[in-house]
């Protein structure tokens, strides 16, 4: 059906990357409440994360909108990057912007000096799991009962890695 939804909703630009900032943060904020964590980030939590030198942001934009369809966001420390969050919003999801997106992002944080890249994804989040194998993550390691859901329940984590160097 991605093929229809394509049909009916054409883009009349292919999707562009580029850095985010202070001025994001609302529409970051609300792309992340769609990512189905348990808790959100609030605005002025995203506004402090895009203005903290040590984050290295990367926002997607489908056609020619203003506004980030998706974004990912690492702290960078040293020659190593903490994906914190990497989110495409539901009108987006399978039109491959969480690939064009990563593919920007782990470009820049090479740029930067970045030589082992890690994650943690919800054990079970295949599509995601895939998309990091795709760039070739691998996994490193699990923990146990490591993210609150919405319901009250815990899942855990796939801790993965990634080497540029």
């Amino acid at each position: 059906m991605d093929w229809l939804r394509r049909l009916l909703h054409p883009e009349s630009a292919p999707a562009r990357t580029g850095r985010l900032d202070v001025r994001h943060a609302r529409h970051v904020a609300a792309l992340h409440h769609q990512g189905g964590f348990a808790r959100g980030w609030e605005p002025g939590e995203c506004a402090a994360l895009l203005a903290d030198p040590a984050i290295i942001s990367e926002g997607v934009f489908a056609g020619n909108g203003p506004h980030p369809a998706g974004f990912v966001i690492s702290r960078k420390a040293a020659d190593e990057a903490e994906i914190l969050s990497i989110v495409v919003g539901r009108a987006h999801r399978r039109d491959g912007l969480g690939r064009a997106l990563l593919h920007a992002h782990l470009g820049q944080l090479a740029a930067s000096g970045v030589q082992h890249v890690y994650l943690e994804v919800e054990d079970g989040n295949l599509p995601a799991e895939q998309l990091y194998r795709h760039f070739g993550f691998r996994e490193v390691g699990r923990r146990k009962n490591y993210y609150a859901k919405s319901d009250g329940s815990r899942t855990g984590a796939v801790t993965m890695r990634l080497d540029l160097a």
